[in-house]
C-alpha cells in the first residue's frame, strides 16, 4: 500500500481488541477478503465512534479532513446518519472494535440526548444542534419534524433495543427508554389530517408548506412500515396502498440492462433506475431476502438495482474515465459542484460514490469485493481515516477528503448483513415490526 496511515490503522485494529490476528504490512497488497472487510468496517465505524459529536454522541452531518470543515457546522448532528451510526456501533461490538459496556454508555448518551431534543409530534428534525438539542433548520421551511429522518433513527434504535433487551438491568433500561421514544412518534398525525398519504415534513412556523407527500418507490419504504407497525400511533394499511404504492402504480416496472426494475422508480422521468442508496437506507434493518408483498419481491428488487448499476458502469455509455468492473456504483453524494443525485442516465456526471458498491455487498458480493480491492490496493489515495472518501471522478480529476454520515453509515452495516446478517436478524425479530408487516400484506420466507 502507498499510504502510511494504513499501517497506523492496522496497528490500531490490533490494539483496540479487534478479533482479527492479521499481520498485513503496508507493503503487502495480498490482503485476504476478510482482512479487507475488517478494515473498511473498522474505518467507517470510526466515523460514528471517534468522529461523533462529543456532547450528544450523535453523528456529525459531515466531516472534512482537509482543514476546511466549516467551524459553524461542527455542532450540527444528523438524525438519519445517527440512525445508521447506532447500527454501526453494534457492528463495532460484534467485530471487537469496542466493548459492549463502551457501546452501552454511548447509547445511553445518545438516547438521553434524543429524549430532551426538539421533537414535533414525536418526530425529530433533520438536523439538531448537538450541544443544545435545538432544531437546526435544514432549509428555511424545513425547521420542524422530518418523518423520513425519524424513521431512519427509529430503525436503528429498535435494532439496538433488540440487542440489549434481555441483558443487564442497565441494558434493559436502555431498551425501555428506546421503546418510549418509539411509542411517542405520531406517525398517523403526519397524514395531514387523514389524507391517505404520509407527509415528509411539518413545521411549527410554516405548517405543511413543504408539502412533500411521500409516494412512489424511493428510500422511504421503512417509514411506511414503521408507521404501520407503531403500537401507539399507527397508520391504516390503506395509507400504504394509496400513498406509498400510488394505488398500485408503483408496480409499473420496466426492463433495463436486461433486468426487470421490479418497481417503478421514476413516474416523471425517462431514467428507469434510481441512485443506489434507495437499495440501502430502508434495508439496513429490514431484510429484503424472502420479503414479498403484492407489489414486489424485495430481494429481486434490491439485487437487480445493484446489478443494473454494475452493468451500466461496465457498459459506460458516456465514456467516463475509470468506469468498469473495478469502478462502479452511482448514488447521491458530493460532486464537483456541491451535492448531486447520481444515477444511470441523465444524472450520471462521471462521479463514483464508494458507498454505492460497498453498501451493496449483500446483493453483489463478487462485484462489490472487486471494487473494494481496487480502492485498497490500487487507489488508496481515495481512502482516509474514516474509510473511502465520499466520491471521486477520474474524468474530472476530482476528489476531496470529505465524508458524509449518510454515506459512511450504510457501509459497515450492510457489509455486516452480508457477513453475518446481524442487523437484519435483530430488526426482523421486533414484534411490532412483524405485526406491521403482516398488516400490510407482506410475507417473509
Amino acid at each position: 500500500m502507498k499510504s502510511i496511515y494504513l499501517l497506523i490503522m492496522l496497528i490500531a485494529l490490533l490494539s483496540c481488541g479487534h478479533k482479527s490476528t492479521q499481520t498485513t504490512t503496508v507493503s503487502d497488497k495480498n490482503w485476504t477478503d476478510e482482512q479487507l472487510l475488517d478494515t473498511v468496517q473498522y474505518q467507517t465505524f470510526q466515523y460514528f465512534w471517534d468522529g461523533a459529536e462529543p456532547n450528544s454522541g450523535m453523528a456529525c452531518e459531515r466531516i472534512h479532513t482537509d482543514g476546511d470543515y466549516p467551524k459553524n457546522d461542527s455542532r450540527i448532528v444528523t438524525l438519519g446518519g445517527s440512525g445508521f451510526g447506532v447500527m454501526a456501533i453494534l457492528v463495532g461490538i460484534e467485530r471487537g472494535f469496542i466493548t459492549r459496556q463502551e457501546a452501552l454508555e454511548r447509547y445511553q448518551k445518545i438516547v438521553s440526548f434524543l429524549k430532551q431534543a426538539d421533537r414535533f409530534h414525536g418526530a425529530w428534525p433533520h438536523w439538531l444542534d448537538g450541544e443544545t438539542g435545538k432544531v437546526a433548520p435544514f432549509s428555511k421551511k424545513d425547521d420542524g419534524g422530518d418523518l423520513v429522518e425519524t424513521a431512519f433513527m427509529v430503525q436503528g434504535l429498535l435494532t439496538v433495543a433488540e440487542y440489549f433487551k434481555e441483558g443487564t438491568q442497565e441494558e434493559q433500561q436502555l431498551a425501555a427508554d428506546i421503546n418510549q421514544l418509539w411509542h411517542e412518534v405520531e406517525w398517523d398525525w403526519y397524514t395531514k389530517g387523514g389524507e391517505g398519504v404520509l407527509y415528509w415534513h411539518w413545521s411549527p412556523n410554516y405548517g405543511w408548506d413543504m408539502n412533500f407527500a411521500v409516494g412512489g418507490y424511493n428510500e422511504c419504504l421503512i417509514m411506511y412500515i414503521l408507521a404501520a407497525s407503531s403500537p401507539t400511533h399507527p397508520i391504516k394499511p390503506a395509507v400504504y396502498h394509496k400513498g406509498w404504492t400510488v394505488n398500485g402504480n408503483i408496480a409499473n416496472d420496466t426492463v433495463y440492462y436486461d433486468l426487470p426494475t421490479v418497481l417503478n422508480y421514476y413516474e416523471h422521468s425517462d431514467d428507469p433506475i434510481g441512485p443506489l442508496f434507495w437499495a440501502h437506507y430502508s434495508y439496513l434493518g429490514l431484510n429484503p431476502k424472502g420479503l414479498k408483498d403484492t407489489y414486489a419481491d424485495y430481494w429481486e428488487l434490491t439485487t437487480n438495482h445493484a446489478k443494473i448499476h454494475h452493468r451500466y458502469c461496465v457498459d459506460n455509455p458516456k465514456g467516463y474515465k475509470g468506469y468498469g468492473s473495478k469502478q462502479w456504483g452511482l448514488t447521491s453524494s458530493y460532486s464537483m459542484k456541491g451535492y448531486a443525485g447520481h444515477h444511470p442516465g441523465d444524472a450520471d456526471l462521471g462521479v463514483i460514490s464508494p458507498t454505492a458498491a460497498l453498501s451493496s455487498f449483500p446483493y453483489t458480493p463478487a462485484e462489490s469485493m472487486e471494487f473494494l480491492k481496487y480502492l485498497y490496493t490500487e487507489a488508496d489515495s481515495l481512502v482516509g481515516i474514516y474509510g473511502p472518501y465520499d466520491a471521486y471522478s477520474q474524468t474530472a480529476s476530482w476528489y476531496k477528503p470529505h465524508y458524509l454520515a449518510i454515506d459512511q453509515g450504510p457501509i459497515p452495516v450492510m457489509i455486516e448483513n452480508h457477513r453475518s446478517g446481524l442487523l437484519w436478524k435483530l430488526f426482523m425479530a421486533n414484534e411490532d415490526v412483524n405485526r406491521g408487516l403482516n398488516l400490510l400484506g407482506f410475507s417473509i420466507e
